[in-house]
């Protein structure tokens, strides 16, 4: 808003809180001298902390309630714009705003008439009229994204913040911030702050070079069938109550399956100091969609070096072929190694040391020498085998030929290229960390919008998107 209002008087702000703040400096001096030899840290350290708590919240409260006061005491009285007659004084209301500062318990003063109810104020704190401050949003979607629960997350603010919100109220939060991320995600809203031209492979060169990434992730879902039951228990509850309850809201539907694999995007440079996450839902249709624009995003066809290190998976190699993002595709290394220990296993047993000596040839001549060596040498070596032994050489041999032209960790090596997918993986498992675990199961989309949440944080997105959510509203 351009509306202008009136300062804060400083001098009436120090004489109101002068006999709070020596309240508070006697109260920190009195825990610390109450405190015994050898704990006078240990036992005054919280109450110290809860009484600066206390003055901070009175601080911002005072300073706050006097800025409304101020600007109500310079304005006239709102008008009607239908029938331009001022509105009447309904007299001063009360208002609650919970910030990083603590819960603020305010008063304005509220104008109706036969047609509205208006409190200018309430704009004038925040354009969107939020009882939650934005940076209480951010604290609480951050600290969420490592807890084991929506109670969990209430417990440490409530601890470490000293903001008492209950696990219910967190939840709504939460998913209705992660829900606006994806809104922004999906209109293009949130682009990086860079571009692949600045992502420089080495330094003292021109080249630029970025690298994608692309996985698949299991995700628990509450199934139709256990919504079912949830709904009969609740029903059976309210019936041994008693009581007339209100009718339950429509049931949403619930997965057709408890696992359902949600897919994300990655692309970062060589020391992955730039990065952008994204995630969906969606088939790998709707993946390769949104490859796309995380790619027209960065402009990363303007990069002089594109690589993909990927798993094998066939879906995603032709979503990356099919959008012509990376010049080169390359197979992840460890999942080359863990099918070579799998055929192992089969072959010569866990522990043999003729079956890890192989092993370890094998890998050599991929990684060394190149793909054509390592695959006669497995040619040659599965004509010695039958049977079940046989039936497995045939299916790593099926494997590697199927991949013949990703298998290229000697050109990779050659030009300073990484041969793992290692931080793809790592970021799959940081995006499902909240959503996965031991008794978690969720509907579809609010899982997407909690892992939309750490995909805005590992790309290091938050002011953008406040940024944004402000012009919006505006």
């Amino acid at each position: 808003m351009s509306q202008e209002l009136p300062k804060v008087n400083r001098e009436e702000f120090r004489r109101r809180m002068r006999e709070a703040f020596e309240r508070t400096m006697d109260q920190v001096v009195d825990a610390v001298d109450a405190a015994p030899c050898g704990r006078i840290i240990r036992d005054s350290e919280e109450k110290a902390r809860d009484v600066l708590e206390e003055f901070r919240r009175v601080v911002f409260e005072t300073a706050t309630q006097m800025k409304i006061d101020a600007a109500e005491a310079a304005f006239s009285p709102p008008e009607n714009p239908a029938t331009r007659r001022p509105m009447r004084n309904k007299g001063q209301q009360p208002m609650s705003v919970l910030t990083v500062n603590g819960r603020l318990r305010l008063r304005r003063t509220r104008w109706h008439d036969a047609d509205d109810s208006v409190a200018p104020a309430d704009r004038w704190l925040d354009e969107a009229e939020a009882t939650v401050s934005e940076g209480t949003r951010e604290m609480i979607c951050r600290l969420n994204q490592h807890s084991s629960s929506f109670a969990a997350t209430a417990a440490n603010l409530k601890r470490t913040a000293c903001l008492d919100i209950s696990k219910e109220q967190v939840r709504q939060l939460v998913e209705s911030e992660g829900r606006a991320v994806l809104d922004q995600m999906r209109r293009g809203e949130l682009p990086p702050d860079w571009k692949a031209a600045d992502c420089i492979a080495e330094e003292n060169s021109d080249t630029s070079r970025l690298y994608i990434g692309c996985d698949g992730v299991k995700v628990p879902l509450v199934t139709a069938a256990e919504k079912q039951k949830r709904r009969t228990d609740v029903k059976a509850k309210r019936r041994r109550c008693g009581k007339k309850c209100r009718p339950l809201p429509r049931a949403k539907a619930g997965s057709d399956q408890p696992y359902k694999e949600f897919r994300l995007v990655v692309l970062y440079d060589e020391t992955q100091e730039r990065r952008a996450v994204s995630v969906t839902r969606g088939d790998h249709e709707a993946t390769g969609r949104m490859l796309w624009n995380m790619a027209e995003e960065v402009q990363l066809l303007d990069a002089d070096e594109r690589i993909a290190n990927i798993d094998g998976a066939p879906w995603i190699r032709n979503q990356i072929e099919f959008h012509g993002v990376a010049k080169d595709i390359g197979l992840d290394y460890y999942h080359l190694k863990d099918n070579v220990h799998k055929t192992r296993r089969i072959a010569f047993g866990e522990e043999s040391e003729a079956g890890k000596a192989w092993s370890d040839e094998l890998l050599g001549k991929f990684y060394t020498v190149g793909y054509d060596d390592a695959y006669d040498s497995l040619v040659a070596w599965r004509s010695t085998l039958r049977g079940a032994k046989r039936a497995e050489a045939n299916r790593l041999l099926n494997y590697v030929s199927e991949r013949r032209e990703m298998i290229r960790y000697p050109e990779f090596r050659e030009k300073g290229w990484q041969t793992g997918s290692g931080p793809t993986e790592a970021q799959c498992k940081s995006t499902a960390q909240r959503v996965k675990g031991r008794g978690r199961r969720w509907n579809a989309d609010h899982a997407e919008s909690i892992m939309a949440l750490s995909c805005l944080q590992s790309s290091n997105g938050w002011h953008r998107y406040w940024k944004n959510l402000s012009a919006n509203e505006t």
